[in-house]
């Protein structure tokens, strides 16, 4: 930040100084009765620049920021026109000092006119600069805002993924031991590398084969769990493994469907079918799951579901589609991303 201060006060040093150059000494202007030709415009400009860039930093530093922008724009408008013709007046007479050096003949009014026009330029200047200056902060601050939020959100995510993971994944662990260790020990293995990936991986924009390994050991427990209990079929594939994607944004629409999974005896009826492709730089998301109408009435809420809509607005905003429908006792998500 102190280095890109330094920069722009070198620039603005840079343009005052190259603007004394091309109008005393780099062309033949004659302007205001002054000539570059016999040396006058060479002491007119000198005092004329320092009130054009008062002028001009005065709008900066004071009259946008302290009276434009508090809403007092009357007192703004009075302000620049009383500024305005005071230093014209004032150059004016510097003008006839100058005139009276250089045997100069030229009416007090027709100079006075031509500074008060000279120093509207500048002042309109200072005006939009200040404008674009304020823009930027602007923009900036809601820059900082919108990774706060996202800082938040994601944290807010976490918050609500882990008690319910850690949950399911002790308890299959439980059901595994002593019935099949070496499963056991395999699911504690994955269930761990997901706890490292949530806790450790998992604060920055990712790569997205990561993202895509997480939640391929996530329905790997989750398919331990339930067992026969589902039909579940899955197609996990990426074109491009240097993408990368904001975290956890594509697990809870996974986490929710097999929590809202319906629950029939009849094991066959109990399905959910998940697709997650990387094509031309597009991720398509579809998860279908049947559900118990009767038990799962906002099945389209869930975990971390209204907490990631606000992260795809924030992160995607324009940039994704999102698409929860049901029909019967079918649950349908559809989500695309562009990254």
């Amino acid at each position: 930040m102190y280095t890109s201060r330094i920069v722009t006060i070198a620039g603005h040093l840079l343009f005052w100084a190259f603007n004394y150059w091309l109008v005393a000494f780099g062309s033949d202007l004659n302007w205001n009765g002054f000539s570059a030709g016999d040396g006058s415009l060479v002491y007119a400009y000198s005092y004329s620049l320092l009130f054009n860039a008062m002028l001009f930093y005065t709008q900066v530093f004071w009259l946008f920021p302290k009276i434009y922008q508090q809403q007092k724009k009357i007192l703004f408008y009075i302000l620049s026109i009383i500024i305005v013709v005071g230093v014209s007046i004032i150059e004016s007479y510097g003008d006839r000092f100058v005139y009276e050096m250089f045997a100069i003949n030229k009416p007090y009014l027709c100079g006075f006119i031509s500074n008060i026009m000279v120093h509207c330029i500048y002042v309109i200047a200072g005006f939009y600069y200040a404008i674009q200056v304020a823009f930027k902060k602007s923009e900036k601050l809601k820059q900082q805002l919108l990774e706060e939020t996202y800082k938040t959100e994601l944290k807010y995510l976490k918050a609500q993924l882990n008690p319910h993971f850690l949950f399911n994944g002790m308890n299959n662990i439980y059901h595994l031991i002593g019935k099949d260790n070496a499963l056991a020990k395999e699911t504690l293995h994955q269930f761990s590398d997901l706890l490292r990936y949530q806790l450790y991986e998992s604060n920055a924009h990712i790569l997205l084969e990561k993202e895509l390994d997480y939640i391929s050991k996530y329905i790997q427990i989750e398919k331990t769990n339930r067992g026969d209990d589902i039909r579940l079929e899955y197609i996990i594939s990426s074109e491009n493994p240097t993408l990368k994607i904001a975290p956890l944004l594509l697990i809870p629409f996974v986490e929710n469907a097999f929590k809202h999974c319906s629950n029939h005896i009849d094991n066959d009826a109990n399905m959910i079918n998940i697709k997650i492709e990387e094509v031309d730089r597009k991720v398509q998301l579809h998860i279908t799951n049947s559900y118990d109408e009767f038990l799962n009435e906002d099945v389209a809420g869930g975990i971390g579901l209204a907490n990631v809509k606000k992260r795809l607005s924030i992160l995607y905003k324009n940039r994704h589609q999102l698409t929860i429908t049901k029909d019967k006792n079918i649950h349908n998500v559809h989500l695309i991303i562009s990254l």
